[in-house]
């Protein structure tokens, strides 16, 4: 899947700086997400989910983008690789991810194989998850919450919004572009909200356990930062216990699929029990 391959920018430096990320396109393990929901609602792949997946992921690359700015949490590495307003400027980096999320939604609007129906639908649920009542929010609570210290219900509700809202919608995404029944969809939809936090729980383990160069992006900055994490308010322990349970409910969630699921089920054990 290759998310930037249509994107196109008249002006020189934004151009270098869409290339530069597009040479570093992460695990896009939501636009999985996408295509492996649709396809075990629809029997086989749908070109419409991957097409959403791709939407998804110039997204995500934007709240990335946005989330490595001085302003926010001012980091200097990602994927590997110079932020990218390190590598350019931080005009550069804001003015691709304004593109970026522009660019999602002219993909979404313009997916051949789903109905006006089906594309305002995932237009609506993604506008959504990325806005005041989801990524945007979540990342505005997370950063009032540095600092101090917040209890874990609070934490749940930061990260259900900051990292769950996207990964749900786009197990969601999936569901929709397959014309999935209400109880599929809902299913999914408690599947992903579950192996969202997981896998929020399982950023802040690595945050701690994992180095700099195994995770491409700077390990240890949320202590530093004096954040909130699991790993701050649950102990190292309990974080792990709280990944795994929240990864036993998405699992649960499945059982309505059999074994058809098990693709889906895979790919929830690699987003929690990775190791980058």
């Amino acid at each position: 899947m290759e998310p930037f391959a249509w994107l196109h920018c008249p002006d020189p430096r934004l151009g270098e700086a869409l290339a530069y990320l597009a040479e570093r396109p992460g695990k896009q393990l939501r636009s999985r997400l996408t295509s492996l929901c649709a396809e075990l609602v629809a029997g086989k792949p749908l070109a419409s989910a991957d097409a959403a997946g791709e939407a998804i992921e110039l997204l995500h690359t934007y709240s990335l983008v946005h989330d490595d700015l001085p302003a926010m949490d001012d980091d200097d590495l990602r994927r590997g690789h110079p932020t990218l307003h390190r590598a350019f400027d931080e005009a550069t980096a804001i003015l691709a991810g304004d593109g970026l999320q522009a660019a999602a939604f002219q993909r979404l609007a313009e997916i051949e194989g789903l109905s006006a129906e089906q594309r305002l639908d995932i237009i609506h649920l993604l506008s959504v998850a990325v806005g005041f009542h989801g990524m945007v929010g979540g990342q505005a609570l997370d950063l009032a919450a540095e600092h101090q210290s917040v209890p874990v219900d609070a934490l749940r509700e930061i990260h259900h919004l900051k990292t769950g809202a996207l990964i749900a919608a786009a197990a969601e995404a999936g569901a929709i572009c397959a014309n999935a029944s209400a109880a599929q969809r809902a299913a999914l939809v408690v599947f992903a909200k579950a192996i969202g936090l997981a896998f929020q729980v399982t950023d802040d383990v690595l945050d701690v356990t994992g180095d700099s160069n195994s995770l491409g992006k700077t390990a240890g900055k949320d202590a530093r930062a004096e954040k909130s994490t699991y790993v701050s308010t649950l102990g190292l322990a309990g974080a792990q216990e709280e990944a795994d349970q929240l990864l036993n409910e998405a699992l649960e969630a499945l059982s309505i699929f059999g074994s058809d699921a098990d693709p889906l089920r895979g790919l929830a054990r690699q987003m929690v029990h990775r190791s980058t």
